[in-house]
C-alpha cells in the first residue's frame, strides 16, 4: 500500500511544471489578475533557485585554484559534496576550458585539476624537448605521479590548441644531454 503514494509523489514531482501551468490557467479564468501574480512570483522563485548553483560554481573554482594538483575525490571530501556532483560540475568546466589557464583532466574514471602554474611548467619542459619520463621528473612538486597523466595532459592541451610546437625533438634533446 505505501508504495502507491510513493508511485504518486514521484509522478506529481516529475510533472510539477505542467501541474503548477494548469493551475494558473484555471486561476486565469477565475480570477485573471490572481493568475499573474501567481506566474509572476513563480518565475522569480524559479530564477532564484539557480542562486546556489552560481555560489558553489565560484567557490568551487577559487578553492581549485588554491592547489597546484587535485582530484575529484579530494574535491568532493573538502568542500562537503556528493562526488556525482563535483564530478559533474569538472565535466562542464573540462568542456569549457580552451582559454583557461588551468587544465582539467578525465584519466581512469577520475577528473584531475592543475592550475597554471603546473601547465605553465609542462609546457615549459614539453617545448624544451623532455619526454614523458624527464617532464614526469621535473613535474613531481606538483602531485604528478604517473606518465599516463604526462600523457593525458599533453593530449588535452594538443586537444585544445594550447600547446606549442617543441623547440628541440625528444631525441635532439636526449641526444644533447648524452653528449653534454
Amino acid at each position: 500500500m505505501p508504495k502507491k503514494y510513493i508511485v504518486i509523489l514521484k509522478t506529481i514531482g516529475r510533472k510539477w511544471f505542467l501541474i503548477l501551468v494548469v493551475v494558473i490557467i484555471i486561476i486565469f479564468f477565475i480570477n485573471p489578475v490572481a493568475a499573474i501574480w501567481m506566474t509572476i512570483i513563480t518565475i522569480i522563485l524559479y530564477l532564484l533557485s539557480y542562486i546556489p548553483e552560481l555560489f558553489f560554481s565560484r567557490r568551487l573554482m577559487r578553492f581549485m585554484l588554491k592547489f597546484y594538483s587535485l582530484d575529484d575525490k579530494t574535491i568532493a571530501r573538502k568542500l562537503k559534496r556528493p562526488l556525482d556532483k563535483i564530478q559533474e560540475k569538472l565535466f562542464i568546466l573540462s568542456q569549457k576550458q580552451e582559454r583557461k589557464n588551468w587544465l582539467i583532466i578525465y584519466l581512469n574514471k577520475k577528473y584531475f585539476f592543475y592550475n597554471e602554474k603546473a601547465i605553465e611548467s609542462f609546457k615549459e619542459f614539453y617545448s624544451k624537448g623532455l619526454g614523458e619520463k624527464e617532464i614526469l621528473e621535473k613535474l613531481i612538486n606538483y602531485n604528478i605521479k604517473t606518465r599516463a597523466v604526462i600523457k593525458t595532459i599533453e593530449e588535452t592541451l594538443i586537444k585544445n590548441n594550447r600547446l606549442k610546437e617543441r623547440e628541440t625533438s625528444v631525441k635532439e634533446f636526449r641526444e644533447k644531454e648524452r653528449y653534454s
